[in-house]
């Protein structure tokens, strides 16, 4: 278990000052100056060092995607772009953050920003966080006041600024390259790779996109150091980690709890237990709507919250936005769901994801009535192959994943439901 002097969000809840005077009470902007001051080969080996991995649902590691800005400018400037657009249903983790503890992420955008050579950052933040945006910016004006933004921001002799982009609402967005096509002004849509941000991003220049909890744990990483940090979790999941529990849950929550934490004890000491006891649990999302879910049996028993084990499971930790459901749940119909979201939210550029999340959409229509017949359900496993992998970004994974983790796990149902159609026991809707 996590102990309190670890966690790096301190005011996750709110339930203290979220203001510039709170925030360094509680230990932000303490000596940022010196941590520039140790120079970028250092703040970039000190991230590698940490085992730090994306938080916004890829994993991939923070130090080694920083190493991939150029060391030098060829007279183009180098931006680092926040992405907070946080649209991945059942997360909800970086408003937490945004709203109660925003100079984290602030300071945390400075010193990355400088360890990349950029003197701009922007966070894109989600159409529909209003409240959060207003906190976010509330903060940013309090800390240009404060001089800790602007020219020579902190006392470090970088100047810097920091701007908030407001998305319009489109779950596309969150996808690093539409998200810049967004901040250009143009129609949200992703880009063909490569060339890759670090090459050729916002504005044709170098850039990285990281999420909100990459980028505010930064700070406290450098301050406490990579080795503090790297000796959380199993070897390659590193460090403390958000995660949003909600479904059925005794107490849904947000909590920062340690890498590679057992689901028992992340729900019996957080969340208060399974609602109607472990025996009612049914299967749960580890890692938000676009990773396959899971039996209820495999997580009880042995499920290790981190990247590997849960991806040596065919899912992923993605988010970590643990969706749980109990017996009463009926998984076809939820499932089914979250295809009408990724079909809703497909921005229709590739013709797999265009024309299959509608097709996949509709035959688990079918599936939750029981009105299709048992050679459909291979059928349908075989068109989310055939989107799955095929698209310039990563949202026809995801619309194929949940129907995937579906049929893997739950096919008996669907047998069930449709054997019981066909029989005249379940009426027609």
């Amino acid at each position: 278990m996590l102990k309190d002097s670890d966690r790096i969000f301190t005011n996750l809840y709110g339930m203290y000052d979220r203001s510039l005077a709170g925030a360094k009470a509680r230990g932000a902007w303490d000596g940022t100056a010196d941590l520039i001051g140790k120079g970028r080969d250092w703040i970039v080996q000190e991230m590698k060092d940490s085992g730090l991995r994306g938080r916004g649902g890829a994993g991939f590691p923070t130090g080694l995607k920083w190493s991939f800005m150029p060391k030098e400018s060829d007279g183009r400037p180098a931006y680092l772009v926040v992405n907070a657009d946080e649209s991945e249903p059942g997360t909800c983790k970086d408003r937490e953050i945004m709203r109660h503890d925003p100079h984290t992420l602030i300071e945390g955008c400075l010193i990355a920003s400088f360890a990349m050579n950029a003197h701009v950052c922007y966070i894109y933040i989600r159409g529909e966080y209003i409240r959060e945006r207003e906190a976010l910016q509330a903060a940013i004006d309090a800390a240009y006041d404060d001089g800790l933004l602007g020219p020579n921001a902190a006392g470090s002799g970088w100047d810097f600024d920091l701007y908030v982009a407001h998305g319009a609402g489109a779950y596309i967005c969150g996808e690093e390259t539409a998200l810049l096509e967004s901040l250009e002004g143009k129609k949200g849509m992703p880009r063909m790779k490569p060339p890759f941000p670090a090459g050729a991003g916002l504005y044709g220049c170098p850039t990285t996109v990281n999420n909100v909890e990459s980028i505010a744990v930064v700070p406290t990483i450098l301050r406490r150091g990579a080795s503090w940090f790297a000796g959380f979790g199993r070897p390659n999941n590193a460090g403390t980690k958000l995660f949003a529990i909600s479904g059925h849950v005794n107490r849904p929550c947000v909590v920062e709890e340690e890498m590679s934490i057992t689901f028992r004890e992340l729900i019996d000491r957080h969340c208060g237990g399974i609602r109607g006891g472990w025996d009612n649990l049914k299967a749960v999302i580890p890692g938000g709507s676009s990773v396959p879910l899971l039996p209820g049996r495999i997580m009880q028993d042995e499920a290790i919250m981190d990247f590997d084990w849960l991806r040596e499971q065919k899912s992923g930790l993605g988010t970590a936005a643990v969706i749980v459901m109990d017996q009463s749940t009926d998984v076809i119909k939820a499932i089914w769901r979250l295809a009408a979201f990724y079909k809703h939210e497909s921005c229709g550029q590739c013709t797999p994801c265009r024309e299959g999340t509608g097709w996949m959409m509709r035959v688990m229509e079918r599936l939750v009535k029981g009105d299709a017949e048992p050679a459909e359900i291979d059928m349908l496993l075989d068109v989310t192959k055939q989107v799955e992998g095929h698209t310039i970004c990563a949202l026809g994974d995801a619309a194929a994943w949940p129907i995937q983790g579906l049929i893997r796990h739950f096919r008996h149902e669907i047998e069930d439901r449709i054997a019981h159609k066909r029989g005249g026991r379940i009426a027609a809707e």
